[in-house]
């Protein structure tokens, strides 16, 4: 592969862009971060973006050989009111279609397109097993998720090859969600949500970025795919295997009533919803998750 392809990358100072950025520049890519405006002088290799009115000079993407486009606004970072649900959507909708805009007017827009999206599509599904021919829910993460990959329409329609990554709880032991979870637990006062029966489709960042770069690298992959591991666990399994993990007991549960009272409709959605996704066309295509076993990671990593 030729050194100094150069890849755009949105959403590159959170938790998967700062980690894909790294794994990109070690493949010799040339990567341009797309940052939010900000008081400090930009670095060559950064371009203003802002979710609202887009680049501020979308020419500098001219003749790029991709963009990944990660970001949008944490949907765990304030109680979801309705002002609060709508900057989410607009993160990812309403920016997604500014940006698509601003590319398909560039005289040498980007051939390939990669779209953060998640398993959230799928709303609650409780055991049934579901790959990536299963309709959207109905649900309000559903929604946002739905229409963000949809809002890629125009690209696809000019012949430019995109895929979504639909993420599921992506586990590292220094950031994200396991380490919000991990002081519980060591804690002794950790256990299961609500009843437990939910099904938690999860997948290690090291296989999320290890996947991007298969998306980039391989001209036949198109569509949604589910970055999940093929062997999703019930949330009982997961806290279980957590505690397990760290030598501590698991037998504080928080009940339903309580994580609607603390979190209000954000409980349901994120901790309550089951979704038992598989990685169907990962694996038909030809990626292998390295981690697939939840027992045997949480092993290595803590």
């Amino acid at each position: 592969m030729p050194n100094q392809r150069k890849i755009a990358v949105s959403g590159s100072s959170g938790f998967v862009g700062s980690r894909l950025v790294t794994a990109l520049r070690s493949r010799g890519y040339e990567v341009i971060r797309l940052l939010h405006a900000s008081s400090k002088s930009l670095q060559p290799d950064e371009l203003v973006w802002n979710s609202q009115s887009g680049l501020a000079k979308p020419q500098a993407l001219n003749g790029i050989e991709a963009i990944v486009h990660l970001a949008g606004r944490n949907i765990a970072a304030a109680r979801w009111t309705e002002s609060e649900k709508n900057r989410i959507y607009d993160s990812r909708v309403a920016a997604t279609t500014q940006l698509v805009k601003q590319l398909l007017e560039l005289d040498d827009r980007p051939p390939v397109f990669i779209g953060a999206s998640a398993v959230g599509i799928y709303g609650d599904c409780g055991d049934k097993i579901v790959d990536e021919s299963q309709p959207a829910g109905k649900d309000f993460l559903s929604e946002v998720a739905r229409d963000w990959e949809a809002a890629t329409l125009p690209l696809r329609n000019a012949g430019v090859r995109v895929a979504h990554t639909r993420l599921g709880v992506v586990l590292d032991p220094n950031e994200g969600a396991l380490v919000k979870m991990l002081p519980l637990f060591r804690w002794g006062i950790g256990g299961r949500l609500g009843n437990g029966k939910q099904y938690w489709s999860w997948v290690a960042i090291e296989d999320v970025v290890e996947g991007l770069c298969w998306l980039l690298e391989n001209s036949q992959a198109s569509g949604p795919y589910n970055f999940v591991s093929p062997e999703p666990v019930t949330n009982t399994e997961f806290t279980a295997k957590l505690a397990n993990a760290i030598g501590r007991p698991a037998i504080f549960p928080a009940p339903k009533f309580a994580l609607r009272l603390a979190l209000g409709a954000m409980a349901d959605a994120l901790l309550l919803t089951s979704c038992r996704a598989v990685p169907r066309k990962l694996t038909a295509e030809g990626f292998a998750m390295r981690h697939a076993d939840l027992t045997q990671y949480l092993a290595q990593k803590l």
